[in-house]
């Protein structure tokens, strides 16, 4: 009987996240706090920019040409980006492109304030917009290990994905309501401000220059980040892990035509915000996941679910069956996110981790697109259902096939991995 409330208490611990990175660095809730406002921040202009495009134009092909204007500057500029954070303080690399991404919202917001806006304006941001994230994402990603201890990384990473999931889910329907009703120049007056509050927290963050003696940002320094993903083998099945869930079992492009199928058009924004749903139950119940070291059998298995749900969303007839499989099918593919970022980071040697953060985020920026293209086609040709079901069953096959040809990817332990051991000695 008395050990009744111990058992409870070791209980919710395990369930709970584990805000120790929290608690013990300043720099790590300054990091926390910059991400969540300008991620915040940033969906106002998110769902403001494509709807003045539609208002100017009228054009469906005119507002999915953002994503063109996107695209190349992402892929450019996240490499690079990569290159620029091992060789630069992360910290200067963070807060000077935060800055200039409050510029380019400022200048929106002039724009959107003229009598006639002008339409050239918001390409030509969009394209600026995505070669600055792609600049300074990898430097973002790299502080990380940083500001916590080895041993916390998985907290910290659980907490990170926390806030961006939350600002997902609260962000959008937020947005939604000042564009309605005060006028899309006010969400990019809330953009800017977010930007400005989130520089004063990186500002507060304390120097990360490089450490030793490093190289100017080179193709050849790009080059060599390539090669160290390619000869580590769990690396590179867990890069291709990820590429698989977004290209084959998130095809978000076909949840409009889903919810038609379902006679259900008015649930379109629940088949949108289930998946998030699922990562944040997933993010708030991740307690266990700091005593988990076989990370590349949990990105496996996230993966697997995450395909298996989908197999099963494109046979179930069902509304509530549909978003209880995406709710756990995004549990999954957390889960997977976030054992594949622990790996990561506590194995990648700090000269090198800009450019695989740069490789990352060319992967996690190209394979929705892709996805999209993919199931618009399948089911532009077989039908939206074999689309989605389809998609699922290669998902499964590709983490299968994975676990079977990269073997250190299935047996990666962090206790026992040369280069974890390698990673602590430097920090």
């Amino acid at each position: 009987m008395d050990s009744s409330p111990g058992v409870a208490d070791d209980a919710r611990k395990r369930l709970l996240p584990d805000l120790t990175p929290w608690r013990e660095s300043p720099g790590f809730r300054r990091l926390w706090w910059s991400g969540g406002i300008s991620g915040l921040g940033s969906v106002f202009a998110l769902v403001a920019l494509p709807l003045q495009i539609k208002e100017l134009t009228g054009s469906p092909f005119a507002v999915g040409a953002i994503g063109i204007a996107e695209l190349v500057p992402t892929v450019v500029f996240a490499l690079y980006g990569g290159a620029l954070a091992d060789a630069v303080d992360r910290r200067k690399m963070a807060l000077g492109t935060e800055l200039a991404l409050g510029a380019l919202s400022l200048l929106l917001l002039g724009n959107s304030m003229l009598d006639r806006p002008m339409l050239w304006p918001l390409y030509a941001v969009a394209a600026c917009v995505a070669a600055l994230q792609g600049l300074q994402q990898p430097s973002m990603e790299a502080m990380l290990p940083r500001l916590v201890h080895p041993d916390q990384l998985t907290a910290a990473i659980a907490l990170s994905s926390m806030r961006m999931t939350a600002a997902v889910l609260i962000g959008p329907a937020a947005a939604g309501f000042v564009v309605a009703g005060a006028g899309i120049p006010v969400s990019y007056v809330i953009d800017v401000a977010s930007f400005a509050i989130s520089a004063l927290f990186l500002a507060g963050i304390p120097p990360l220059p490089p450490a030793g003696d490093v190289d100017k940002p080179s193709l050849r320094g790009i080059g060599e980040g390539i090669r160290y993903a390619l000869r580590r083998r769990e690396l590179l099945g867990s890069y291709c892990t990820d590429l698989a869930a977004t290209l084959l079992a998130l095809p978000i492009a076909l949840y409009p035509f889903l919810a038609d199928e379902l006679h259900a058009r008015w649930a379109l924004g629940l088949l949108y915000s289930a998946t998030g749903v699922g990562g944040l139950i997933a993010s708030v119940t991740s307690g266990w996941a700091s005593r988990v070291h076989h990370h590349g059998r949990l990105v496996l298995l996230g993966s697997v679910v995450l395909g298996a749900c989908m197999i099963g969303v494109g046979f179930a007839h069902r509304l509530w069956l549909v978003l209880l499989l995406l709710v756990i099918g995004g549990m999954g593919h957390f889960v997977g996110d976030l054992f594949r970022g622990t790996l990561w980071n506590q194995s990648v040697p700090d000269r090198l981790r800009g450019r695989l953060a740069g490789i990352e985020l060319l992967i996690g920026a190209s394979g929705p697109q892709l996805g999209d293209i993919r199931a618009g086609s399948v089911g532009a040709g077989f039908g939206v259902r074999v689309s989605i079901w389809t998609g699922g069953v290669l998902c499964v096959a590709v983490a299968g096939t994975l676990a079977a040809t990269l073997p250190s990817l299935w047996r990666y332990d962090a206790r026992t991995d040369p280069h974890v051991a390698a990673r602590r000695a430097e920090s």
